[in-house]
């Protein structure tokens, strides 16, 4: 479903994350700016304050729009007043709280801290007047939305990605339950939310894909590096790199001519770089930290194969459908994948990419192998990418159908709903 002259939008939508700006969730600012592009008034509830010292531009151009958390003790008149105002709500969502996250004592108590600074933030929201709530990841922000939504009256919806169903529950059962609309990336996790009686929701269970800014991503075939491989992702064990660093050792000892850009940060960083000692590829392997978006985007346009090497971690932990695969394959990019969770809904195996196992780096090298010797091949392999991609991941299109889901639930005949 998109958004046409008939169907009903809501004016006033309320975003709710866990951090606004971050980094990593680019998809998120390009979710918003295409809400705002169709007339909507955005507001995001931000439930940390700014921490990251590298802010994309264009969540930069938000920021305007945040609403963020104060001090506690500044915040204290506003939510004793709060829970007057709904002594029963308040108690309600205390209670189902406490019976559903009591087991997990760390959730519990983040989640009574993100339920705190809602109830803070309820005077701005009030002011605001909403006429929808919609959370990203059935953690933390699905907990406020869906705690607001009890309070208010005002209809939430919520998207699930990838670690917070994966391996997270909170409380996913009775917000999946309460939801006027519940959303998720890929069929995959369709299949996994079944395990908390998904199927029953018929129409209300949506799959929206994280889309990447098709417009701003131009076919690139020719004007490539011939050697030059590239990857985009946190250091974090769900990626992959430490299957991935062992591959490129094979291609050194094989005597395969490349260079590596690995474009990122994380709690691997130690790990990888003590593993590319090992494997004697320090001179063909760069670790380059985060950088902004034109720069990935640069390197992107130079890549002669982008690796994304995703991996299941024995704690059940992995990707959803990653986007920056998503925005190598958007510019004719040739790509190397593996089978985990959604990635063979966006790599179609010797269709538009090539797909391995995970965490087998010999099936890794050979397919690096194969790709950076094979110029017709990846030049086959990045237009059937980039036609999938503006098919099913252009995350304008992928907004307007989101917009569309929550503007027939949002809108009676009598009119939109607004908050108590």
């Amino acid at each position: 479903m998109t958004v046409s002259r008939s169907t009903p939008t809501p004016d006033r939508v309320l975003y709710l994350v866990s951090l606004f700006p971050c980094w990593s969730e680019t998809f998120i600012v390009r979710e918003i700016e295409r809400f705002v592009e169709r007339g909507v008034d955005v507001r995001i509830l931000s439930l940390k304050p700014p921490s990251e010292t590298l802010v994309q531009k264009r969540a930069g151009a938000l920021m305007d729009r945040v609403i963020g958390p104060r001090h506690p003790l500044a915040e204290l008149p506003t939510v004793l007043l709060e829970v007057l105002r709904h002594p029963i709500g308040v108690l309600v969502v205390a209670a189902q709280l406490l019976l559903g996250l009591w087991k997990q004592p760390a959730a519990l108590g983040k989640s009574a801290i993100a339920v705190w600074r809602g109830l803070a933030a309820l005077p701005a929201i009030r002011r605001f007047d909403p006429q929808w709530l919609h959370a990203h990841w059935a953690t933390y922000p699905s907990t406020v939305a869906w705690a607001l939504s009890k309070l208010t009256g005002v209809p939430f919806s919520f998207t699930a990605h990838a670690h917070d169903i994966f391996v997270e529950d909170q409380l996913v059962a009775p917000k999946l339950a309460d939801a006027a609309l519940a959303v998720t990336i890929s069929r995959y996790n369709v299949r996994f939310l079944a395990r908390w009686g998904a199927e029953q929701l018929g129409e209300r269970l949506q799959v929206v894909h994280c889309g990447v800014d098709f417009a701003e991503l131009p076919e690139n075939l020719d004007a490539r590096a011939d050697d030059h491989l590239v990857t985009v992702g946190r250091l974090d064990p769900i990626k992959g790199f430490d299957t991935l660093i062992p591959a490129l050792g094979l291609l050194k000892r094989r005597g395969v001519r490349f260079r590596c850009t690995v474009i990122g940060e994380g709690p691997q960083r130690r790990e990888l770089e003590a593993q590319i000692a090992a494997e004697d590829v320090a001179d063909r392997v760069a670790l380059v930290g985060a950088k902004p978006q034109e720069a990935v985007r640069a390197a992107l346009n130079d890549a002669t194969v982008f690796v994304m090497p995703s991996v299941t971690t024995p704690e059940g932990n992995q990707d959803g459908i990653p986007v920056a695969l998503m925005e190598a394959m958007a510019t004719a990019g040739a790509v190397v994948s593996t089978q985990v969770s959604g990635i063979p809904e966006l790599v179609h195996h010797e269709r538009n990419g090539l797909v391995v196992p995970p965490g087998d780096a010999r099936a890794l090298a050979d397919a690096l192998q194969r790709l950076l010797g094979d110029e017709a091949l990846r030049h086959r392999l990045g237009l059937a990418a980039r036609a999938l991609v503006a098919a099913e991941f252009d995350a304008r299109h992928e907004a307007d159908r989101l917009l569309a889901q929550i503007g027939v639930r949002c809108v009676a005949p009598e009119g939109l709903v607004h908050a108590r």
